[in-house]
């Protein structure tokens, strides 16, 4: 338990696209970033959050001098992708059920059901597979210390969901 009260008054580094938190980082967690006017990508983890900057694993690094941050973006048409590809794939393998276990006939391919499904997956898997893998820092999208008296603060709740207390 005491534990429990310690990760929750952890600062939090929050990226911030207008009010919507985009990304929430705590200290231990993965860091890839850019420079301004740097070209390497930089891999390393939060040591430790500022106000104003990001202490790494051997540098601090202003906000002010992030130019892009490197993490895995999921958006809604992503899931909307997701769900025509399951949709167009459940489609065509319940017809084929449907054809040999319950008609009993053997497999073939139905136009209409075959049109609905090859759309469907025709139009979900690009949904589905195009993702931004980073995130440029400009005026609406910022980085921000999270403290407990911030509105953008929210509890670790990682330990507790991974250790499987109830």
């Amino acid at each position: 338990m005491a534990g429990a009260g310690v990760s929750t008054a952890q600062k939090q580094l929050v990226l911030l696209k207008k009010e919507d938190v985009l990304l929430r980082l705590y200290p231990g967690d993965d860091f890839i970033y850019k420079l301004k006017g740097d070209k390497t990508k930089r891999t390393t983890y939060v040591n430790n959050i500022s106000d104003t900057a990001v202490v790494t694993h051997r540098d601090t690094v202003p906000f002010h001098r992030i130019e892009r941050i490197y993490f895995r973006q999921n958006k809604f048409y992503n899931t909307v992708g997701k769900g025509l590809v399951i949709f167009g794939a459940g489609l065509f393998l319940i017809d084929q059920f449907n054809e040999v276990v319950v008609n009993g006939n053997s497999p073939n391919l139905d136009s209409r059901t075959s049109e609905v499904s090859l759309a469907a997956l025709g139009a979900g898997l690009p949904l589905m597979l195009i993702r931004s893998r980073s995130q440029r820092l400009r005026h609406r999208v910022r980085l921000m210390m999270a403290d407990k008296s911030s509105p953008f603060y929210r509890p670790d709740t990682r330990e507790i969901i991974s250790n499987g207390e109830n």
